[in-house]
């Protein structure tokens, strides 16, 4: 079964008048589901070409900052945004920022209550998680810490190189 429709958020409830919250929909694309390019200790670049800076709450048709720093920020608030979704989601990737980085096992298990399967992951490999389900159309979030630390590979380098080079020519000439 595919996720077909759009996520709406539903409040659990509201403190006083000043207690809203915003969203800005980053895709209007809606054929798209938006996947996760890159990552940096800023944030991450988006398949639309965006930008999001800082920890973020991601679904196939938006982004959302996520209020917390670290593993350990995250707490029954901080993810009780993932269980008032309507349609319900059938999986919550958590990204941890670096490896061996865990999130507790009293909110694994309160996620459990809450009937939300979960998989947390270092963020790298949570980010390809996520793009996974993402492109199979099942109805997945992300709840997603940049990391602190990451590791650079020879094809890294080689496309950063190759990357260098393309913005160096100007009409397939180089610049001297």
């Amino acid at each position: 079964m595919g996720c077909t429709s759009h996520f709406t958020v539903v409040p659990r409830r509201w403190l006083n008048d000043t207690d809203k919250s915003t969203m800005t929909i980053v895709n209007q694309d809606t054929s798209l589901g938006i996947l996760i390019n890159s990552y940096s200790r800023a944030g991450f670049r988006l398949s639309n070409g965006m930008m999001a800076i800082g920890p973020i709450a991601i679904f196939p048709k938006s982004v959302l900052s996520w209020d917390v720093n670290t593993a350990e920020d995250i707490n029954e608030e901080s993810l009780s945004l993932f269980y008032t979704l309507e349609p319900k989601i059938d999986i919550l990737v958590i990204g941890v920022g670096n490896p061996g980085q865990q999130v507790s096992s009293k909110i694994i298990q309160y996620m459990k209550e809450k009937h939300i399967s979960l998989e947390i992951s270092p963020t790298e490999t949570a980010c390809a998680t996520y793009n996974f389900l993402n492109a199979e159309g099942r109805c997945v979030a992300g709840a997603l810490i940049p990391p602190t630390q990451y590791r650079i590979s020879e094809d890294d380098i080689a496309s950063t190189k190759r990357r260098n080079r393309d913005m160096m020519k100007v009409d397939d000439f180089p610049i001297v």
